[in-house]
């Protein structure tokens, strides 16, 4: 699968994380079914913006973009998310960019401006528009766009190389095409098709990528190619704030830095932005935030509980009555929950049948009836079903959510604790819960998670 990546020109929004996270459910889904997956996502390390802002205040490329990248990861590493098979760069795939530009060439689906551009010719890719819906009369025969990011109505022919001028500085490639640069869509078709074959499985990317990026990506791949791109597209809505679509242009975004300054939690963020439709629009508030916050609390109170049960409790071997009723309820609620996510990630309904569960689950703990072999079966579930796939249990936080104290009075606690200074093991408990880290012992060791707090 080939996901559309960050372009490093800024620190990206939650809104942006709201498509990866998407994507990290849909990879992890797929690996939970049996499939191995090979993940592609790109860096787009030039464009527009980037030479725009390297001009205007003299940065060098490679580390203007670097600090935008790497800020980029350490959000993933908060978020949770598997890490892809290949990150490749824009920028050193500049020859695969090439090869294909010269082959839309020599079939004269792509021309040479006046300029030394070159641009790709939609009249010559008849199904142009098949996955937008746009139609073949709403082109504009002849007319060119230049810029990368450009307006929806604008159906027109797309740069493929943009010949160098002043304005682009020191950013520039000498090549067969002339010097120049690659225009935004053509980036992609050549990281993908490098990595995954000139046809692979899937395509995701947020839905402002439809038209004109992903219109723009199957055309120029399809016409080098003469084959079927990718076999199925998914695009996730978008994060609204107060209702409003999250843009960088509309000054209303909010970073994962200012997220983790606000005192939200990874899991709670995570848990948020994978609780609403991939293809719904979820809106962020307080209030939203708060039920995720609770919602993440309250699942790993109910696994907290099993751990307990588990480790008071003795096998006795057999199964009573009670065993067989409640491994029936485990199979029911796995079946319901995979049949969710198979059915287009439906990941509300995979989500109440999870808490429809831990209800139940709760229920019989409240009344002693969990046997030692009941309470393995539902951690089972809680574990590798649901927490393989959304990931927000108690314990799987990123270390990078840490800092150095915080990592080092943990790990002071753990050895007050194999030495059983109990004493000495509750005092570093506090000091934690004073810095908003709430430490809890379980038989599997200790596990803490930052104290979940509210936007106000």
């Amino acid at each position: 699968m080939y996901t559309c990546g960050p372009t490093v020109w800024n620190y990206p929004h939650i809104g942006n994380y709201r498509t990866f996270l998407f994507e990290d459910l849909l990879r992890r889904f797929l690996e939970y079914r049996g499939y191995k997956v090979i993940q592609v996502m790109n860096i787009t390390d030039v464009d527009d913006r980037i030479i725009k802002e390297c001009r205007e205040h003299s940065h060098d490329l490679r580390e203007f973009t670097e600090k935008y990248e790497r800020a980029f990861f350490e959000d993933l590493d908060f978020l949770g998310a598997e890490k892809a098979e290949y990150y490749p760069r824009a920028t050193d795939n500049i020859p695969e960019i090439i090869q294909i530009i010269e082959g839309l060439l020599r079939k004269r689906i792509a021309y040479k401006s006046e300029d030394g551009s070159i641009y790709y010719s939609i009249s010559k890719f008849p199904s142009y528009g098949k996955l937008s819906g746009i139609k073949p009369s709403e082109l504009k025969a002849g007319a060119r766009v230049s810029q990368d990011d450009y307006s929806k109505d604008s159906v027109e022919d797309f740069a493929l190389w943009k010949a160098w001028d002043e304005k682009d500085g020191k950013i520039f490639w000498e090549s067969s095409l002339g010097r120049g640069r690659p225009g935004w869509h053509i980036e992609c078709s050549a990281m993908s098709m490098k990595f995954l074959g000139e046809e692979f499985d899937i395509h995701t990317g947020g839905v402002d990528l439809i038209f004109p990026h992903h219109e723009n990506e199957i055309a120029q791949s399809e016409g080098f190619t003469g084959k079927k791109f990718a076999n199925y597209w998914l695009h996730s809505e978008h994060l609204l704030i107060n209702e409003q679509k999250m843009a960088k242009r509309l000054g209303n975004f909010i970073t994962i830095r200012e997220i983790r300054g606000r005192g939200i939690d990874g899991q709670t963020l995570r848990f948020f932005l994978l609780s609403g439709h991939y293809r719904a629009q979820v809106n962020f508030s307080e209030k939203s935030i708060d039920q995720a916050a609770a919602s993440v609390k309250r699942i790993n109170e109910f696994v907290s509980r099993l751990e307990e049960t588990r480790s008071k409790s003795q096998s006795s071997g057999q199964h009573s009555d009670l065993d067989l009723q409640v491994l029936k309820l485990v199979e029911e609620t796995r079946r319901g929950y995979v049949e969710a996510l198979e059915n287009d990630l439906d990941s509300p309904s995979a989500l109440a049948k999870v808490f429809e569960f831990i209800t139940e689950a709760n229920r019989l703990l409240d009344k002693g009836q969990i046997s030692f072999r009941a309470a393995v079966a539902m951690h089972e579930f809680i574990n590798k079903d649901f927490n393989t796939i959304f990931g927000v249990i108690l314990g799987h936080t990123s270390p990078s959510d840490l800092d150095e104290e915080e990592v080092t009075l943990l790990k002071e606690r753990e050895e007050a604790r194999k030495r059983k200074d109990w004493s000495e093991a509750d005092s570093i408990r506090n000091k934690l819960s004073d810095m908003g880290i709430e430490v809890q012992d379980t038989p599997e060791g200790q596990r803490w998670r930052r104290r979940i707090r509210t936007l106000g």
